[in-house]
């Protein structure tokens, strides 16, 4: 079952003044794999916003903090509302990612400016109530581009079931002189996980297997 739905900004969010264009969000629920229902079915989602870059025309040597601290909780706070709301709540959710998408004319490094900062990954763990580090994703991109966005358990991180990705794409973005920062979300693990875990894993070493 999948959902797409794209939504024009609403005032409150223009108010936050990072030239927001549009917000998409996605949302997928796997209702059968390998022809059984999973146990634990989840629901996925992922929200991207459409902003623009506000460094374009700067150089390599640009302190990107400023922008960092001005852009990064609003984004925060824009992006987990919506899955908070997609997916019935932060207690639901079990697993999260981020992720962005430069357009051609930005840097590499603005994709990382805007999620590799507290001011926007320390917020989204807070308001999505998890205590890990957030896995991420970042690439430069034409527009329609996808990109996966890994996602692992919020506050175990070690905890296999719950590795998986989810693709992320906006049709019409980013262009040239945009970004897309994405956050993503899962309600539970994988369909019919059952590789073990960290925590009961065997030891092994290249002696133990003769590798």
């Amino acid at each position: 079952m999948q959902e797409r739905t794209e939504d024009r900004p609403s005032s409150t969010h223009d108010d936050l003044g990072i030239g927001l264009r549009k917000v998409v969000l996605y949302v997928d629920r796997v209702v059968s794999e390998a022809g059984t229902a999973p146990a634990l079915p989840a629901t996925r989602a992922s929200v991207a916003a459409v902003i623009r870059n506000p460094w374009i025309g700067t150089g390599a040597k640009e302190d990107l903090l400023e922008q960092q601290a001005a852009i990064g909780p609003g984004l925060a706070r824009l992006l987990t509302d919506r899955l908070v709301t997609a997916l019935g709540g932060a207690h639901r959710i079990e697993a999260f990612g981020k992720a962005a998408i430069v357009g051609t004319a930005g840097e590499l490094e603005h994709a990382g400016a805007l999620i590799h900062t507290p001011y926007f990954g320390n917020l989204v763990r807070e308001f999505l109530e998890g205590e890990s580090i957030i896995c991420f994703a970042d690439t430069r991109a034409a527009a329609g581009e996808d990109i996966t966005v890994p996602l692992w358990h919020k506050s175990h991180a070690a905890t296999r079931s719950h590795y998986q990705t989810v693709a992320a794409r906006v049709s019409d973005a980013p262009r040239h002189d945009e970004i897309v920062v994405i956050a993503a979300a899962s309600t539970g693990p994988r369909p019919h996980p059952r590789i073990g875990d960290r925590l009961t894993d065997p030891t092994v070493t290249a002696a133990t297997t003769g590798a």
